[in-house]
């Protein structure tokens, strides 16, 4: 599990269920002609279809999935969430659904990952840099306890590397995790990620297009 969680500012901090702060939380985030230039080859509101999986924008309807990945200690043990109530597993989820682009510096895209059209987890990428030739790109994943082990997060992985680096041109994608998440590494180095990074806390592995084109065939 990826610590890529684009989690809202506030959001489940003290594990209280406060109205005002839920509210709050709810409030848009900075408007779009705000937050400087887009690229030309964004991408918006992707679905992605695997071998076995399909990744798509988040929904409301997902609430109760949802709500079982952050009330499992397993799921957050290794991310910058906290154990969230109901309420606040669906704030976040809201912000989720907002999350659909990648255009702008810092644009968070969120998709769900579906098996069956059952929410199993969740795959992000964090665009960081804009700049073509040198364009740098963040990714997360998060698969439920139940469904773990079946390489279904190596999937989900693949195929958002495959957004990064084949639609966005990116040039660099990062990993960042825990230096405890030794599953997140093994999956990280299955993909061909190489640490580049470790302060003792934090680990930051890296791929760049060269290498994943000569892993997977692209």
């Amino acid at each position: 599990m990826s610590r890529t969680t684009g989690a809202p500012p506030g959001a489940g901090r003290d594990g209280s269920t406060d109205v005002v702060r839920l509210l709050r939380d709810l409030v848009p985030q900075r408007p779009r002609f705000l937050r400087g230039p887009r690229i030309p080859d964004g991408v918006r509101s992707p679905v992605i279809v695997t071998e076995r999986l399909r990744l798509r924008p988040h929904r409301l309807a997902d609430a109760d999935a949802w709500y079982e990945l952050q009330s499992d200690p397993a799921v957050v043990e290794h991310l910058s969430w906290p154990l969230r109530t109901r309420a606040e597993s669906f704030v976040h989820l809201f912000h989720r659904t907002h999350h659909t682009r990648l255009e702008q510096r810092d644009d968070f895209l969120a998709l769900a990952v579906l098996l069956d059209d059952q929410l199993i987890g969740d795959a992000s990428l964090h665009l960081r840099t804009l700049e073509p030739g040198a364009r740098r790109l963040e990714v997360g994943w998060v698969i439920g306890p139940r469904w773990q082990g079946k390489g279904y997060a190596g999937e989900a992985g693949l195929a958002m590397l495959g957004l990064a680096f084949d639609d966005l041109k990116g040039s660099v994608a990062e990993a960042h995790m825990t230096v405890g998440n030794t599953a997140s590494k093994a999956l990280a180095e299955r993909l061909g990620f190489e640490e580049t990074r470790n302060d003792g806390t934090t680990r930051v592995m890296a791929i760049d297009a060269e290498r994943y084109r000569a892993l997977h065939g692209h």
